[in-house]
């Protein structure tokens, strides 16, 4: 039985085409196989794979904090570690590994 087909046309900024597909590729996945992708995931959710939202402030990376932020950070870890607030790494990677496969569960 030969699958059936339809086109979907959309204007999509050429930078963002780019990045995109350069992306899928090196994932081995087409262009079309990727947009077929995010439509299954549409159904699967009955909406939007994900949460559009402006956060209130994005998180930075090391390179971009100054030096006060990361040792404000650095302190306020240590603290939570010596107050036993944290829980071991294999407990919380286990957890997270639950959550994200028990959603496809």
């Amino acid at each position: 039985m030969a699958i059936k087909s339809s086109n979907v046309t959309a204007r999509v900024e050429p930078e963002i085409k780019e990045k995109a597909e350069s992306i899928l590729s090196r994932l081995g996945i087409s262009a079309s196989s990727g947009i077929n992708m995010f439509y299954r995931q549409i159904i699967l959710w009955n909406g939007l794979p994900f949460r559009p939202s402006i956060p209130d402030r994005a998180p930075k990376s090391f390179n971009e904090m100054t030096k006060e932020e990361v040792d404000a950070k650095l302190s306020r870890a240590l603290v939570q570690a010596e107050s036993g607030e944290g829980i071991p790494a294999e407990e919380f990677f286990s957890s997270l590994k639950e959550e994200i496969l028990g959603t496809y569960v």
